[in-house]
């Protein structure tokens, strides 16, 4: 299994509108893409302007990731009005392997980047 993770600063006082706007494109087309297993999103305040947004999902392959987010898998995808509440654009998202207790022997559950 693969994890996939974007985040940015988004302005704090739409954060809550954003959410709910990632929700209808990017977890949506995450969870409608074969090979996604689950999708989510989080968010935390850093002060009185900024928040911090994150989406983390998990896909069977690389493969099914490249089917997604096209042949270059590090760069992150974008929609129509993202730029409204940004504060941060990032260029490229993480990829984990993921590695439960069971799978590697003292991993306590950590994933691993994947490169």
């Amino acid at each position: 299994m693969i994890l996939r993770e974007w985040r940015a600063e988004i302005r704090r006082e739409l954060a809550d509108e954003y959410v709910a706007y990632v929700q209808k494109t990017g977890i949506a087309a995450y969870r409608a893409q074969p090979g996604n297993m689950w999708a989510g999103v989080g968010v935390r305040d850093i002060d009185e302007n900024r928040s911090e947004i994150v989406t983390i999902s998990a896909w069977t392959s690389m493969e099914a990731i490249k089917a997604f987010a096209g042949s270059d898998p590090e760069r992150a995808r974008y929609f129509a009005e993202d730029d409204r509440y940004l504060l941060t654009r990032p260029l490229t998202v993480s990829h984990y392997r993921y590695l439960s207790g069971d799978d590697v022997a003292g991993s306590g559950g950590r994933a691993t980047p994947e490169r």
